[in-house]
């Protein structure tokens, strides 16, 4: 008789089980994993949470006060379309808008540029001006809601709009709260919406620390963001090497345009994805915070607790959901959204189940949310901050993912930091190693994904898929040029010889920029400006 496995009563081996002799099993990452871990396998015990280094969370109660803010990211077609969605998701109990744009937009083409033709509101809501933002947000009160918006090349231009509707709305400026990704080192690493060479970007990153210090106290002036390295194919501990080597680029950028460290770090906050393996995602962001307030009180001198605190948002992963059976992706969100909480987010996107179809439908983006809520308000989980502190797994994985990113930072410091890391495409090589092991992985079946590759024989369910209608750009095109028509030319023209006198010299960008998007100058001219300046950049072009 054939000796039966532990817990497999007809003797069938359990699924990712191996005989004794082969390798040991690995995670994603490439870790290997013991089959049980014990008191043996854990460092010395961390401090209770809100307390140095933050391993266990960044406040000491973390949700019992106040849940995470749930920040589903939307945005399409049209600023009247998107506002309609914003509308939507707050009656049904969202904290915080998070903005999508199109790609128009984050690479600074207006909607009617033979450049943005057929990509106009297909990724995001179409942004050209004032006009536009006012649309967008209308009847959104700003000084209740904070807002979140993913992007990069043209952040500045963006953060000034929003903050020019909240000034037409009465808002005070030390209530107009949210955060801008503003991380334009990841567009050269993965994601590919840059527009500047990395030195003038820079320049704008940090003309918009020292603006937002002076005229927005509450705002979050930049997101570094792992996720999107992630999506790309790293690992979970490159992620987080990777983001704080950039966010060490940031820092000494700042502190080079003579920002003390402390004035500008409590605002800095991270951006970082939520993939399957569970308990690796939840280590990575307790080794996240730990290391990153050890880089900023040890390298960076940070006196302030709010600049060693890293507080992050999280969204789930997008590359793990499948178009193949999609509504097994409710699951993969749902799964990936409890290791963000365990693991200590401050806000989350939990992704719909029909994105690796299109635009979330309605329904889908409603469903997305409501898995957030029952975490929050039914499965008792923020009862307790850091619940899965003092597991023996947990600890050593946090552990082990913390001594693979060091190591992997080391290698950047040594070949002269994150910018020229990018530079000399050795980031981009890392990442996409990481992605072509993990696929080979996958065609070979032993990273099994339900419905792609095993159990697959589920007959298709229809699912309603969003379609962004090509009219759109019509009527966007049509309400630019009604808009250039009534504006003054004059004004128009000073407000650029402004900028671009400005852009030859050294003073702070934000205040020329200002005062030609108050008076309706677009994004695409402005940046044709600073094109004209700055140039362009090209993959595989030094500074």
């Amino acid at each position: 008789m054939t000796e039966l496995q532990q817990g497999d009563s007809d003797g069938r081996a359990m699924p990712g089980r191996r005989d004794r002799g082969e390798s040991p099993l690995r995670n994603d990452s490439g870790l290997p994993l013991k089959p049980v871990y014990s008191i043996e396998d854990r460092r010395a015990e961390e401090p209770m949470p809100g307390s140095f280094p933050f391993t266990r969370g960044i406040h000491k109660d973390m949700y019992r006060g106040r849940l995470w803010t749930m920040r589903q990211y939307a945005g399409f077609g049209t600023a009247a379309e998107s506002n309609k969605r914003y509308r939507f998701l707050l009656k049904q109990g969202q904290t915080g808008l998070s903005v999508a744009f199109d790609l128009p937009t984050q690479i600074g083409y207006d909607s009617d540029d033979p450049m943005a033709n057929g990509e106009v509101g297909k990724v995001g809501v179409a942004i050209d001006s004032l006009e536009d933002m006012e649309i967008l947000l209308h009847d959104i009160p700003l000084e209740k809601v904070s807002t979140s918006m993913t992007i990069n090349a043209t952040a500045a231009m963006l953060l000034l709009l929003y903050q020019l509707v909240a000034e037409k709305q009465g808002c005070p400026p030390e209530k107009i709260t949210g955060t801008v990704q503003n991380d334009i080192l990841k567009e050269y690493a993965a994601r590919g919406t840059y527009i500047f060479p990395p030195q003038p970007s820079m320049r704008l990153i940090t003309d918009l620390f020292a603006y937002c210090k002076r005229s927005l106290p509450n705002w979050n002036t930049i997101s570094i963001s792992g996720y999107h390295m992630r999506e790309a194919g790293s690992t979970a501990a490159e992620e987080i090497a990777l983001t704080l080597s950039h966010a060490i680029a940031y820092v000494e950028a700042a502190r080079a345009a003579g920002l003390a460290v402390d004035d500008f770090a409590p605002r800095v906050s991270f951006f970082f994805a939520c993939h399957m393996d569970f308990f690796e995602e939840v280590a990575k962001f307790r080794a996240a915070r730990r290391m990153w307030a050890r880089i900023m009180r040890d390298r960076f001198h940070a006196r302030d607790e709010r600049s060693q605190a890293l507080r992050f948002h999280t969204q789930t992963g997008g590359v793990t959901l499948t178009a193949q059976q999609p509504l097994n992706n409710v699951v993969r969100t749902t799964l990936e959204a409890m290791s963000a909480v365990l693991g200590g987010t401050q806000s989350l996107h939990t992704n719909a189940y029909d994105e690796a179809l299109g635009l979330p439908s309605e329904s889908a983006a409603e469903i997305a949310l409501r898995t957030q809520q029952v975490i929050g308000y039914e499965s008792a989980v923020p009862y307790v901050a850091d619940p899965l502190g003092g597991s023996y797994y947990v600890e050593n994985l946090t552990d082990r993912v913390e001594e693979e990113a060091l190591a992997i930072m080391a290698e950047i410091d040594e070949l002269g930091g994150a910018v020229s890391c990018i530079e000399k495409g050795w980031t981009q090589r890392r990442i996409a190693d990481s992605a072509y092991r993990l696929q080979r992985r996958i065609e070979s079946g032993e990273r099994v994904i339900v419905g792609l590759n095993r159990y697959t024989e589920t007959d298709a369910r229809p699912v309603e898929i969003m379609r962004i209608s090509a009219r759109q750009q019509v009527a966007q095109a049509r309400a630019l040029k009604k808009l250039r028509a009534r504006r003054s030319k004059a004004a128009v023209e000073r407000h650029l010889a402004d900028l671009e006198r400005a852009a030859r010299g050294t003073e702070n960008l934000m205040p020329p920029l200002k005062a030609a998007l108050a008076d309706y100058v677009t994004i695409g001219e402005c940046c044709r400006v600073l094109r004209g300046v700055f140039g362009e950049y090209h993959p595989g072009e030094a500074a």
